[in-house]
């Protein structure tokens, strides 16, 4: 019942940029908190970059002064500006969002996935 559809992967150079939208859709009564995370292979799913309720962000060391995660609340879409990207920031990305959904006659809290968007950073 909770959607979430993502873009904006691709090829780049390293120094190149980015743009990586997650468009969430479905019965959704609020939304908690949105993310980005990513895997590369061989390794763990880790959080790239969070915001949550108030505008509040968080991210990766990694990536700080480089990444900008903002949001459309409107649009329940969430966005990460990828700048200067690095080949270490090859990996699989993933929209993760913690929402609020109606369940019968109250509601119910979970976490939904991404599919997915793959970015290859080349040197």
């Amino acid at each position: 019942q909770v959607h979430l559809v993502e873009s904006g992967g691709g090829l780049v150079q390293a120094g190149g940029s980015l743009r990586l939208s997650c468009a969430a859709s479905g019965s959704i009564f609020s939304i908690n908190a949105m993310g980005w995370y990513r895997q590369a292979p061989g390794k763990q799913r880790e959080l790239v970059a969070g915001i949550r309720n108030g505008e509040s962000k968080n991210y990766a060391e990694s990536v700080k002064g480089r990444f900008t995660i903002s949001r459309d609340n409107a649009k329940m879409t969430v966005f990460l500006q990828m700048n200067n990207l690095k080949p270490e920031d090859t990996a699989v990305y993933y929209c993760n969002v913690d929402v609020t959904t109606p369940q019968g006659m109250g509601v119910q809290r979970g976490v939904y996935w991404g599919q997915g968007t793959q970015v290859t950073v080349s040197s």
